[in-house]
């Protein structure tokens, strides 16, 4: 029987770009080679997604100015988001959420109109459509790594306000702020990890055998 099996070293790189991949916020100036873009995008736009519906839409941001207001938004949504965080909200404010500034390019990944058409796969579970969108920016992000390039995805931002700035038909939908560029290193540990945020749950944590897990002392969940 034939073996779709990788080489020992191409499986070794697949789980090593998995691994390294890091959410990054500090970026060096410069652009990134046009071709070396467009294989990132191609990745992308490889993934899969629900009923073959590939709902993703990817807006490069090349406009000096348009790239300050996007990061506007953002700045304010990070203010109302320290708020909402109560007294963990200075916390907050002290970690670097975005580069959106400093990075080489910035593209806004929005759900395309006309969704609701699409039921295949999304008849009971209609945010389908965010798990697809979710897969090619994840796609995207591995081939950034490989590249060694790094992806910031930011998230602080308030959907109309910016699908309005970037004159988004009705039934679109933004979803990232997406921030590529190079850096100086890649984060050891990720960074909110590093910055004792939070801690990664261990995966005994989060897999179970054919019930729900039982809660431990702590609350966590525990293999069953």
């Amino acid at each position: 029987m034939k073996s779709h099996r990788y080489s020992d070293a191409e499986r070794n790189a697949i789980y090593r770009v998995i691994a390294e991949r890091r959410d990054m916020r500090h970026f060096l100036p410069g652009k990134i080679d046009s071709e070396v873009l467009w294989r990132l995008l191609g990745a992308a736009h490889s993934a899969p997604s629900v009923g073959f519906m590939q709902p993703w839409r990817f807006i490069r941001i090349t406009d000096t100015g348009l790239r300050a207001e996007i990061h506007a938004l953002v700045e304010s949504e990070r203010l109302r988001t320290a708020e909402a965080l109560g007294e963990r909200g200075a916390e907050f404010l002290r970690l670097k959420v975005e580069g959106i500034r400093e990075c080489g390019e910035l593209i806004v990944v929005a759900l395309m109109e006309g969704r609701d058409a699409h039921v295949f796969g999304r008849r009971t579970l209609p945010e389908m459509d965010v798990a697809s969108a979710a897969c090619a920016i994840e796609n995207l992000w591995l081939a950034a790594r490989a590249e060694g390039l790094g992806v910031g995805w930011v998230s602080l931002f308030e959907p109309t306000a910016l699908a309005q700035l970037l004159h988004m038909p009705s039934g679109t939908h933004p979803i990232a702020i997406l921030c590529i560029g190079r850096v100086k290193n890649f984060y050891k540990r990720p960074m909110l990890e590093a910055a004792r945020w939070a801690d990664r749950r261990p995966l005994s944590g989060v897999v179970s055998e054919n019930r729900w897990p039982e809660a431990d002392a702590d609350g966590e969940g525990c293999a069953q």
